[in-house]
């Protein structure tokens, strides 16, 4: 395995080694430079990123948390597989904290959040133009992010959270490849910041069956591509 990790400068004393460590792998998995299934070796983790072992265990320990590995005793950590079953457990658990966030977001007022949010669907969009997939996984996760804060409980926050670090694994093969041979990546993009905008405007409008409608129109056709993916792969 010869790491390609994302720069990182460990004299930074404004983050630990372990969370530069974190965003490092974190970015190799989501990008699929670490593939499925893939034995993390500590050691050319270590070589990789210029630093001491126990930093890199416990990033390892927080991806883990994040079920984006797994721990094999005796062998160290693999990279969560891809499965089907795994992604559909995903997606029934998005579906369900996601409508759970629009019940509560249409009553709240959120016009600081609404605000965010434009401006993660803005960087979306530079990111479309730029060709840069990471980007776009990034700045989706943010727009998500900050409509789970619309909710305003900090237990919907944090579930999401947990689900996104898998979905973000699913999104960047949603957004880097072309899936459906009659809906071109364009066109997918361009509905993707679509219906964002319909959020945020549903949310402003306190209009909670709209949003619930477009939640589960948005959840569905990531769905539906992620699956055609696995089935094909």
């Amino acid at each position: 395995m010869t790491p390609s990790i994302a720069a990182i400068n460990p004299t930074d004393n404004r983050r630990s080694l372990a969370d530069c460590a974190y965003d490092a792998i974190y970015r190799n998995i989501v990008t699929l430079t670490y593939g499925p299934g893939q034995y993390l070796e500590e050691g050319r983790l270590t070589e990789g990123l210029g630093i001491g072992r126990t930093p890199i265990r416990e990033a390892l320990q927080r991806l883990a948390a994040d079920m984006l590995v797994e721990s094999r005793p005796g062998k160290g950590f693999i990279v969560r597989p891809l499965t089907l079953q795994n992604t559909k457990a995903a997606f029934a658990a998005l579906r369900i904290f996601e409508l759970g966030v629009a019940s509560l977001a249409a009553r709240q007022a959120a016009g600081d959040t609404l605000n965010a949010m434009r401006t993660a669907n803005g960087q979306m969009r530079k990111a479309v133009q730029q060709e840069d997939i990471f980007s776009l996984v990034e700045a989706n996760s943010r727009f998500h992010d900050l409509y789970a804060r619309c909710s305003q409980n900090v237990y919907l926050v944090q579930a999401l959270r947990k689900v996104r670090c898998e979905t973000n694994r699913l999104a960047y093969l949603s957004y880097g490849n072309e899936i459906h041979p009659s809906r071109q990546l364009k066109d997918h993009y361009a509905s993707v910041l679509k219906q964002h905008g319909q959020m945020i405007d549903a949310i402003a409008q306190h209009d909670e069956t709209h949003l619930r409608q477009i939640v589960i129109a948005h959840i569905e056709i990531f769905k539906k591509r992620i699956i055609r993916y696995l089935a094909n792969f």
